[in-house]
């Protein structure tokens, strides 16, 4: 049966399948992504385990992958194959695209940043299906984006398009560790909320989740911490409809699974400061975890696509 390898690379796992050329994933693996090991182990890691997959393929499929696509954290020069630098992960300048062809047999291999690659996977088969234009914000440890154009995600000239959680929201505010004050994920993000609900109710071990449970229940203060994110979110993200004017606004990550204790706020307070602007459809995502290594799948068909349908030369 044809297939592909797809690989998401977290970090502190990494989600792995099969998939076929319909997308089913005909075979799921998980393991850790070692990076208290060190980067040149978390690289080893990779190829070993891409390589174990592909050895699957041809013992229970008939044979080997006819190419692979990896999502990964950080900063990526998906044209060029490099996973340029992930805090999480150690590594600079790892020329993965290349390591992972020499050891898959020479075949295709796409290299795609991890939002921006679930990204792909929702607007493509998952919330955003059939839309031409989306935004897709993942609501995690930070808050970042990806940026659907008929059916493909814009990466930008340098790699960084999509990164809404660097929007300045509270000018002066809440110092980021990107060097500026005040931007979007200091406020909104899962770990921002967590942190200032910890703070409030005296448990360094609460997290967002807690809080979003205090909410439904009338905490005052969670309440309060609640809707001070959902405000900063609504700022962002109507600044990024204004900029992008997307058909549909798809959220997800960690944030996102307190389901309409978040959704209902932020649908209201995004329609309460458009003016001009076409109010997209806010829709949670569908894929959960596994949209990274659906997205993953999706980069590697694509490229067999592309490939495949590459002119010849006249004769």
């Amino acid at each position: 049966m044809r297939h592909v390898i797809a690989l998401d690379v977290g970090g502190t796992g990494m989600k792995a399948a099969l998939v076929g050329a319909d997308g089913a994933l005909l075979h799921r693996a998980r393991r850790a992504t070692g990076r208290e090991r060190g980067p040149d182990e978390v690289v080893a890691g990779i190829l070993d385990f891409a390589a174990e997959l592909r050895a699957y393929g041809v013992e229970h499929l008939g044979e080997s992958a006819a190419a692979a696509g990896v999502a990964v954290p950080g900063i990526v020069d998906e044209a060029n194959g490099i996973a340029v630098y992930a805090a999480n992960l150690g590594w600079r300048d790892v020329d993965l695209r290349r390591l992972l062809a020499g050891r898959l047999g020479g075949i295709p291999v796409a290299l795609g940043h991890d939002v921006r690659t679930g990204g792909l996977a929702e607007g493509r088969i998952g919330a955003g299906q059939g839309a031409d234009r989306f935004l897709f914000v993942a609501l995690g440890t930070g808050i970042a984006g990806a940026i659907g154009v008929d059916g493909r995600v814009e990466a930008g000239a340098h790699g960084f398009a999509g990164e809404i959680g660097h929007i300045v929201v509270r000018p002066g505010g809440t110092p980021c560790p990107c060097g500026q004050r005040g931007c979007l994920e200091r406020f909104a993000s899962a770990a921002a909320v967590g942190e200032a609900w910890a703070a409030a109710c005296g448990d360094p071990e609460a997290d967002a989740a807690d809080c979003a449970k205090a909410v439904t229940s009338g905490d005052p203060n969670a309440v309060r911490i609640w809707q001070q994110a959902v405000d900063a979110l609504a700022d962002g993200l109507v600044t990024a409809l204004t900029l992008l004017d997307p058909r549909t606004l798809i959220i997800g990550g960690g944030l996102a699974e307190a389901g309409e204790t978040l959704f209902t706020p932020l649908r209201n307070a995004v329609r309460r400061r458009v003016t001009f602007q076409k109010l997209p459809e806010i829709v949670p995502a569908a894929l959960g975890d596994t949209a990274g290594c659906r997205g993953a799948g999706l980069l590697a068909w694509d490229l067999l696509d592309t490939t495949s349908t590459t002119p010849e030369e006249p004769t």
